[in-house]
C-alpha cells in the first residue's frame, strides 16, 4: 500500500488548476487559489486538494501530517531554459563587465562560451556530474523541482556525449528531474572559426546521430544570431533535429534583430527563448504558429543591457509566455526563480500572477510535462513547494532571499530547512 501525507494549515494552496493548454492573456492571473487549504498526497502522485474542512476528515493514523504553518503551498518551479553542466567559473568576467568591457568585446578575445567551454572539455564525466549536483542543490533550495537542461559547453562530438551523459546521471542520483536539450549550435568552436559550414556538418552527419542513438536528448537548440549560427544555418541544423525525432527550440533575436523569431515561426519550434530585440512582426509570427516565448530578464540583469523582452506586449498578443533562469555560468549566474520573478514584475511589468504562471504550468507544457507537473491536481506528480511567507506575491516582492521552507519531489522531501 502507497504511503500517504498531508499537508494542512496552508495560508494558500495555489494550484494553478485550469485548462489543459498553456495559459493566455487573462488566464495567466487565475491561479486558482485555496485559501485556508490542504493536500492530500498518496505515493507520489497528488490525490486532492481543498479546503482544509475538506481534507482533514481524509487523514487517517498511517499519514505523515505536514503543518505548513500558516505558508504558502505551491507547484515547484519549472526552469525552461538551464545550461546546469559546465565546469570553471568566469568570475573574472563579471568583474570585467562592471570596469565596462561588453559581453561581446570578452568574447571576441577568446572569452565567453569558449572559456567555459575549454575548462568542460578538460574536465571529466565524474567531474561535471560533482559540480553538477551542487548546482542542483541550488536549484531544489529556491523552489524548482523541474529543468530543462542544455548541453554546448564541449563543441565536439565526445564532449558534447559527454555533457548530456552527465545530465542523464543527474536526473537518476538527485531529486532534480532534467529534460536534456542538445546544443552543440552554440557558438563556433575555435578550431572550426575559419570554416564554419564544416561544423555544421559536423552536428548534423555525426552528432546528431549519436546523440539520437544514445537517446542522450529530447529537444534540439541552436543559438541563431548572425555572429554565431545565422538564420541559414539554424535552419539546417533544426531541420535536421526533427528528422531525428527532435523537438525544436531556438535562442533568437537576443542581442540583434537577427530575424531568430520568424525562423522560429517558420519552423514551429516548441519555443523561442530571449527574444530581447523581436519587434512587433516577429512577435505576431510567433503568435501565429503558437510558439511559445521563454523570457530570460536574469541575463540581461546580468549583462547590464537594461533591454528587457517586450512582455506586456506578448502577453496582450495572446502568447503563453515563460520564465526562466538561464542559469549559465557567464551571462546569467541564477538558479533563482523567484530572483526571475522579481525582475519580471519590475523590469517586464508582469504580475506576479502571470510570473508564476510562466514559471510552472507554461513553462511544463514547453517541456511536454504539463500533464505531470507544474500545477497541484489530482493525479499530477507530487512536485511542491511549501514557501516561508503568507501571500505568494511575496516571492517577486521581497527579493534577495529564500522563500523555501521546504521542497517535495514526486511525494518524497528534496530539501528542508527545519
Amino acid at each position: 500500500m502507497a504511503s500517504s501525507l498531508a499537508v494542512i494549515n496552508c495560508a494558500q494552496v495555489v494550484t494553478i488548476a485550469g485548462p489543459a493548454r498553456p495559459r493566455v492573456g487573462p488566464e495567466m492571473r487565475e491561479l486558482s487559489i485555496v485559501a485556508d487549504g490542504a493536500m492530500l498526497v498518496v505515493g507520489e502522485r497528488i490525490s486532492k486538494v481543498g479546503s482544509r474542512e475538506t481534507i482533514e476528515p481524509l487523514i487517517d493514523a498511517e499519514c505523515n501530517v505536514i503543518d505548513a504553518g500558516g505558508r504558502v503551498v505551491m507547484p515547484g518551479f519549472v526552469d525552461a531554459h538551464t545550461h546546469p553542466v559546465f565546469a570553471g567559473m568566469r568570475a573574472g568576467e563579471f568583474e570585467e563587465r562592471s570596469r565596462g568591457a561588453t559581453y561581446q568585446e570578452i568574447a571576441a578575445r577568446g572569452g565567453g562560451i569558449q572559456a567555459t567551454v575549454r575548462a568542460t572539455r578538460a574536465a571529466t564525466l565524474d567531474g561535471l556530474v560533482q559540480a553538477g549536483k551542487h548546482y542542483a542543490d541550488w536549484f531544489l533550495r529556491t523552489g524548482t523541482t523541474t529543468i530543462e537542461a542544455k548541453s554546448g559547453y564541449g563543441l565536439t562530438l565526445e564532449d558534447e556525449l559527454k555533457i548530456l551523459r552527465a545530465i542523464k546521471r543527474l536526473d537518476e542520483e538527485t531529486a532534480l528531474r532534467y529534460v536534456p536539450t542538445f546544443l552543440g549550435a552554440h557558438d563556433i568552436p575555435g578550431e572550426y572559426k575559419s570554416r564554419r559550414e564544416q561544423y555544421v556538418s559536423l552536428i548534423v552527419d555525426e552528432i546528431l546521430p549519436r546523440v539520437t542513438q544514445e537517446k542522450l536528448a529530447e529537444y534540439c537548440d541552436v543559438f541563431c544570431e548572425e555572429k554565431v549560427f545565422t538564420t541559414d544555418e539554424s535552419w539546417k541544423i533544426l531541420s535536421a533535429a526533427r528528422c531525428h525525432g527532435l523537438g525544436l527550440r531556438l535562442h533568437a533575436d537576443q542581442l540583434s534583430l537577427s530575424g531568430g523569431a520568424k525562423l522560429a515561426a517558420e519552423l514551429g519550434t516548441v519555443t523561442a527563448d530571449h527574444l530581447e530585440h523581436t519587434d512587433a512582426a516577429g512577435v505576431a509570427a510567433l503568435r501565429s504558429a503558437e510558439v511559445q516565448p521563454v523570457l530570460l530578464p536574469g541575463s540581461v540583469y546580468t549583462l547590464g543591457s537594461g533591454r528587457y523582452p517586450a512582455a506586456r506586449e506578448m502577453i496582450d498578443a495572446g502568447l503563453a509566455i515563460v520564465l526562466a533562469t538561464d542559469f549559465n555560468p557567464g551571462s546569467s549566474p541564477t538558479p533563482s526563480m523567484p530572483m526571475i520573478l522579481s525582475l519580471a514584475s519590475t523590469h517586464m511589468k508582469m504580475t506576479p500572477a502571470e510570473g508564476i504562471t510562466a514559471a510552472t504550468i507554461n513553462a511544463a507544457h514547453t517541456l511536454n510535462r504539463a500533464a505531470q507537473i507544474g500545477s497541484l491536481e489530482p493525479h499530477k506528480v507530487a512536485d511542491f513547494v511549501i514557501h516561508d511567507c503568507s501571500d505568494y506575491r511575496e516571492l517577486a516582492y521581497f527579493f534577495g532571499i529564500e522563500h523555501t521552507w521546504s521542497v517535495y519531489a514526486a511525494g518524497q522531501i528534496a530539501f528542508s530547512r527545519f
